[in-house]
């Protein structure tokens, strides 16, 4: 079973264009989410886990970093691990304490904030302004479904600011594991590539043409790298 998960203001059905895609043998879960806090989203993994034993686990952005996370404290419960536009973290301790920092800001913003606010100013983020007008627009009901005091919940738990890095953890990872990355998204695609360094059983991919959001703007691309990974991770 594979089991998607999805990013910040997401639901688990802004992966169903690549779930769809994927053959029939690999059958698959969207997760969408109850709890709104990292430790309460961990344990949904591992009751999804538990559920279906020996999942693969899909996971873009803040849902990569909770599929890494939940491989490392019980890897044994995962059969791999795939992390679309993610990273292990924010090692430089300053860079840390001045991201929380924002997100704390941001989190007060977003608690005092209707919804159509909140949406408009994450829609304009630099992060996706690569994005069509129609894949913006297609987001933006699961997003609208959001309560913001949730999302500032989740923002204070799970933001990267907040959580430690686990760069260090990577070399004791066994999982295998697949890092994808938009060609152009810089920053998230070194962090691919360093994910892949350390953890011993890893590979990264880079999709071309696209950007943070690689399953949404080539779901045929990262369908294949994931079927493909899929189909070496049931090798015995």
């Amino acid at each position: 079973m594979v089991l998607f998960i999805p990013g910040f203001m997401q639901c688990g059905d802004a992966w169903r264009p690549v779930a769809e895609l994927l053959p029939e043998r690999y059958p698959s879960r969207l997760l969408d989410h109850a709890e709104h806090s990292f430790e309460g989203r961990l344990r949904e993994i591992r009751e999804a886990a538990s559920a279906e034993p020996g999942p693969v686990l899909v996971g873009y952005s803040l849902g990569g970093r909770l599929a890494l996370r939940a491989a490392l404290r019980e890897p044994e419960s995962f059969a791999g691990i795939v992390t679309v536009g993610s990273t292990a973290g924010i090692d430089e301790g300053p860079m840390r304490a001045q991201r929380a920092e924002a997100d704390e800001k941001l989190a007060s913003w977003i608690e005092a904030m209707p919804v159509e606010d909140i949406v408009s100013l994450w829609e304009r983020q630099p992060l996706f302004a690569d994005q069509s007008d129609a894949l913006v627009e297609a987001q933006r009901p699961g997003r609208l479904a959001h309560d913001p005091r949730s999302l500032a919940l989740l923002l204070r738990t799970a933001g990267q600011g907040v959580l430690e890095p686990v760069w260090h953890e990577l070399p004791g990872l066994e999982v295998p594991l697949l890092a994808i990355a938009g060609a152009r998204d810089d920053g998230y695609s070194s962090a691919a590539k360093r994910i892949a360094h350390l953890a011993p059983n890893a590979r990264a991919a880079i999709v071309e043409d696209a950007g943070h959001a690689a399953h949404l703007q080539r779901p045929d691309e990262v369908a294949r790298l994931i079927s493909d990974f899929l189909d070496q991770a049931a090798r015995p």
